[in-house]
């Protein structure tokens, strides 16, 4: 067929504006294989198969498999960023809380805004030859600001070249599940402090108008009094840390039947107020950061997950840089607030 026929070198990692995958792609297309046993594989996958080579299950081979040959050794990298893929892709919680993605082929990225005036949030009625009201969108006085995370494979081929490739990819996916987590601390840090465009999130303190109570209480009524300031977007989305989210579920009103029957069945909690409770290891105690998810925040990529595929190819496997280049920018200044308790 025609992957057999495909000359694998690597060159096809250094093609500007596409991924190996997609290099692959254009030389063995997917759609060539509708209505065959191969309909739901794509190149790569197709590739693997080409060579003989299991990644998972029982049977899957060792390391070694990929390099029997120099063509087979190419894939080894792709091999590599899928599984770290999969790694950022398990209990990611970035979709949940980002109002869109831009992915760039640059390391600077300058955002756009809109701060709409009272007038300017209702649709008025326009006489005829009477101008149209405007709303203004400009774009961000500094750049988004993108890190790049990753982590060091440091192994010898000697080392890994037995080992399973089932295994070896749980490893992987490990070194991704830790990259995905620098991210997201990145995309709190910027929901509550802002992206460098003076744009952080209002703070709220319990004891201090609007909310009642005092410094270190929590109660069902500073919710629905911190809700009420987000008007006119919506509060539908709190990340929390672990001990404030236990200090959450253990207030009566979050102690509905239905609240605990919908957690228990699908591990999603909603609070009686409509929003989604996020628990992650980048907030701090006795913080709740509140955001409209559909205006607060923009996630930005530059390229995909990267690796050192030269050094990867050739075995020489002592150290090579996983990595992923990822920033935030604030959307909407009001679109996000913080509460301290």
């Amino acid at each position: 067929m025609a992957f057999d026929n495909i000359h694998l070198e690597k060159g096809m990692y250094h093609e500007a504006g596409r991924s190996f995958t997609q290099v692959l792609e254009q030389l063995d297309p997917s759609e060539g294989y509708r209505g065959t046993p191969l309909e739901n594989t794509d190149a790569f996958q197709r590739q693997l198969k080409r060579f003989g080579i299991r990644v998972k299950g029982a049977g899957s081979d060792t390391v070694e498999k990929f390099f029997s040959t120099f063509e087979s050794a190419v894939l080894f990298p792709e091999f590599l960023a899928r599984a770290v893929r999969q790694g950022m892709d398990e209990a990611n919680i970035l979709p949940a809380i980002t109002a869109t993605v831009t992915r760039i082929d640059a390391m600077d990225y300058r955002s756009i805004y809109s701060v709409p005036e009272e007038a300017d949030r209702s649709l008025a009625y326009v006489a005829e030859g009477a101008s149209i009201p405007a709303t203004a969108i400009r774009t961000r006085e500094h750049l988004v600001r993108l890190y790049k995370r990753g982590r060091m494979l440091v192994a010898s081929y000697e080392a890994l070249r037995f080992q399973k490739l089932d295994l070896f990819s749980v490893m992987l996916r490990q070194i991704g599940a830790q990259i995905q987590a620098m991210h997201l601390e990145d995309a709190v840090n910027v929901l509550r402090n802002g992206d460098g465009n003076d744009n952080a999130a209002a703070v709220f303190t319990a004891g201090t108008s609007p909310i009642s109570g005092e410094q270190g209480t929590l109660t069902y009524a500073q919710l629905v009094e911190f809700w009420a300031q987000f008007a006119p977007y919506e509060m539908n989305t709190m990340l929390v840390s672990n001990a404030t989210m236990v200090r959450l579920l253990k207030l009566t009103e979050l102690q509905n039947p239905l609240t605990g029957l919908n957690f228990q069945g699908t591990g999603k909690f909603e609070t009686p107020l409509g929003a989604s409770l996020l628990r992650t290891q980048a907030m701090a105690d006795g913080c709740i950061l509140a955001f409209d998810r559909r205006y607060a925040l923009e996630m930005v990529q530059a390229g995909d997950v990267g690796v050192e595929y030269d050094k990867l190819i050739d075995r020489q496997l002592e150290r090579a840089a996983i990595t992923s280049i990822s920033g935030f920018g604030k959307i909407c200044t009001e679109a996000a607030k913080v509460l301290e308790v």
